[in-house]
């Protein structure tokens, strides 16, 4: 055989194997991200991270100047806006630390806004500017909140709240299915876990049957408002905590109508707090 074509022909079947061997590594790699998405993922259960009892005291703050003065077990903030030394201040006064993101929407306001690509968020979330919701099933998206994780991480939260964790009963532009968020929300429940923080399921009362096992506690807003508590039954039936808010004038105005939400939060076991909607402290009542 001539020798020109002898060596041309071994070349091309080292780049052949080459190319294989980068097809089956990029492959296996993929693999291993679908058996992470997967909505029968079991629950990640080995390590140790922040666990709240049923009825834990809680402040939720994420606008304005924090008031720290809170005698709380719990304060949730925001993620982004919140220095580590304010987190590190908080835990030295016996306060546990949870920092909120959204997870399912895009902000245009956030630092890593640039991180995501036009593809991966939808529509407009109604009421909220400058808010849109996410693709969920983007491995860009996916990558994202992982940082947002590690940012966590970094800054000493004992755990997280992502927020907006379901957009496939809204109208957001996708074509979302209930298992696509099932996978979403476990993958995300697994991976804080990974990392040693608590995490909490907001809303989402849908499936709350199916995530309460890869869940440490809930964050509700006004299921006393629309008389949905009761599909919440599931927390605390496993000894996690529900933090409830409810935002409606009259629970502000009315003695009576604020007791009575306050009877029933706690024989439902709820950790129920009376907001402002923009949660920026200039109202707060507690049913604790």
């Amino acid at each position: 055989m001539n020798h020109c074509i002898r060596s041309t022909l071994l070349i091309l079947a080292s780049l052949s194997l080459v190319s294989c061997c980068d097809i089956s590594d990029d492959e296996n790699e993929n693999e291993g991200i679908d058996r992470a998405l997967a909505v029968d993922v079991p629950a990640e259960t080995a390590g140790n991270w922040y666990q709240p009892a049923v009825l834990t005291s809680w402040h939720w703050q994420l606008d304005g100047a924090l008031n720290t003065g809170y005698n709380v077990d719990v304060y949730d903030i925001d993620l982004f806006d919140s220095s580590k030394v304010t987190i590190e201040q908080l835990q030295s006064d016996n306060h546990k630390v949870i920092c909120y993101f959204s997870a399912g929407s895009y902000e245009n306001w956030r630092d890593d806004k640039e991180s995501f690509s036009a593809t991966d968020y939808g529509r407009t979330i109604d009421g909220w500017e400058g808010e849109r919701w996410l693709d969920i099933r983007s491995a860009n998206v996916h990558s994202i909140m992982l940082t947002r994780l590690d940012l966590a991480v970094s800054k000493g939260c004992d755990g997280v709240e992502p927020d907006n964790m379901d957009g496939y009963s809204n109208a957001s532009g996708f074509t979302l299915t209930a298992d696509d968020q099932l996978a979403y929300n476990r993958y995300l429940a697994n991976q804080a876990h990974l990392r040693g923080l608590s995490i909490g399921l907001k809303n989402d009362l849908d499936q709350i049957a199916e995530l309460v096992e890869y869940y440490d506690f809930a964050v509700n807003e006004q299921c006393f408002e629309y008389h949905e508590c009761e599909a919440l039954a599931p927390f605390t039936d496993a000894g996690k905590a529900i933090f409830n808010a409810e935002y409606a004038d009259i629970y502000v105005s009315d003695a009576t109508a604020r007791n009575t939400l306050c009877v029933e939060a706690m024989n439902l076991q709820m950790s129920s707090v009376i907001l402002p909607l923009d949660l920026d402290d200039s109202i707060r009542l507690s049913c604790l």
